[in-house]
């Protein structure tokens, strides 16, 4: 007969499970979450302080928030570049080299872009003025209101 007292085993800890489930839970976590895609980046509309520009024979070339071409306050038909060239074309025709004794390609030309206006309408506008010869171009911006 064996008196003594016997000693318990020591409790066994099993790292596999509970491995297992950390990794689950991992996975699970990294599956569902979305990601949102946002730009970090904001941007500010130009707007400038200065003197209004002097009145000359330009040709001014308006694009409105959905991207519809304006040249010299007449709209274009459609916002395709061909159109466009071709307004451009009679509209420097018209104001061409009779107008201040110069070439059609010294006309400027005075791009006024909505705030909101698609960035490839502008591009595609400046595209078809330069395929045109037209080399002198300026942006419209609006005053920044005065600071108290």
């Amino acid at each position: 007969m064996n008196l003594r007292p016997q000693r318990p085993e020591p409790p066994d800890i099993n790292l596999a499970p509970l491995i297992d489930v950390v990794f689950l839970l991992l996975i699970f976590f990294m599956v569902t979450t979305t990601f949102k895609d946002e730009v970090g980046i904001q941007v500010q509309l130009p707007q400038a302080q200065g003197e209004a520009a002097a009145e000359s024979r330009a040709l001014t070339l308006v694009i409105d928030a959905s991207g519809v071409f304006y040249v010299n306050d007449r709209q274009v038909a459609d916002t395709q570049p061909d159109t466009l060239r071709q307004a451009l074309g009679q509209a420097i025709g018209q104001a061409g080299p009779k107008a201040d004794d110069r070439a059609p390609g010294d006309t400027p030309l005075v791009l006024m872009a909505d705030a909101k206006t698609p960035h490839q309408a502008v591009m595609t506008a400046l595209d078809v003025a330069s395929q045109l010869g037209l080399t002198r171009f300026s942006f419209a911006a609006s005053r920044t209101p005065e600071a108290p």
